[in-house]
């Protein structure tokens, strides 16, 4: 059996190369994704969607530059509010991003994914 650190990053890689099918056909990267629905959920200041995405900006930066580019989209608004176009786009692609993760999750009892996300809670705490 390999250890827990290789499932992870493996995962992770997965995930990473599999959003490109649902997101695809929006011209939209995950991290576009990720920092839209953060918006969607109420985080509409820079630092907001930072903290939203802190593992992410750990490794890539702030998400500044995605929130332009979902601007400069026409979904969102100066101050980082969903426009009408945005309302819209967000809940046709969160549609489609619910349908992956079903496909991701296929097969995993709903207890056994709570026990596992969890537990990978429990695991960074530890390690923070």
């Amino acid at each position: 059996m390999k250890p827990i650190g290789y499932w992870l990053r493996h995962n992770h890689e997965l995930l990473e190369k599999a959003f490109d099918q649902p997101l695809g056909a929006y011209h939209l990267t995950r991290r576009q994704w990720q920092v839209l629905n953060a918006v969607a959920q109420g985080a509409h200041a820079i630092e907001q969607v930072d903290e939203a995405l802190k593992p992410f900006v750990t490794q890539e930066g702030s998400m500044a530059r995605h929130l332009g580019e979902l601007h400069h989209r026409g979904w969102l608004t100066p101050d980082h509010q969903l426009t009408t176009q945005g309302r819209q786009a967000h809940q046709t692609i969160e549609a489609d991003v619910r349908a992956f993760r079903a496909r991701a999750t296929n097969g995993i009892d709903e207890q056994d994914y709570l026990t596992t996300v969890r537990t990978l809670e429990r695991m960074a705490e530890n390690l923070t």
